[in-house]
């Protein structure tokens, strides 16, 4: 017969919270102005200059999609 799993102790914590408690680093990907506000709070970030295919343009995306570019 399996046991009850034990409850968890008072100085356990969430996942995220482990997480968060030491330096954050980041990678932001699209919005620059995102990683420049973690930036100017000190925190490590790695921006990438991304921008959706073809401008956002679905029909022309399909096209160059076509096109094999």
């Amino acid at each position: 017969m399996a046991q009850a799993p034990k409850p968890p102790t008072e100085t356990a914590s969430p996942p995220a919270a482990r997480l968060l408690a030491g330096p954050v680093s980041v990678i932001n990907v699209g919005l620059e102005g995102f990683a420049t506000e973690l930036s100017g709070q000190g925190h490590a970030v790695c921006h990438v200059v991304w921008s959706p295919p073809a401008g956002g343009d679905e029909r022309m995306a399909r096209l160059i999609a076509k096109l094999g570019l």
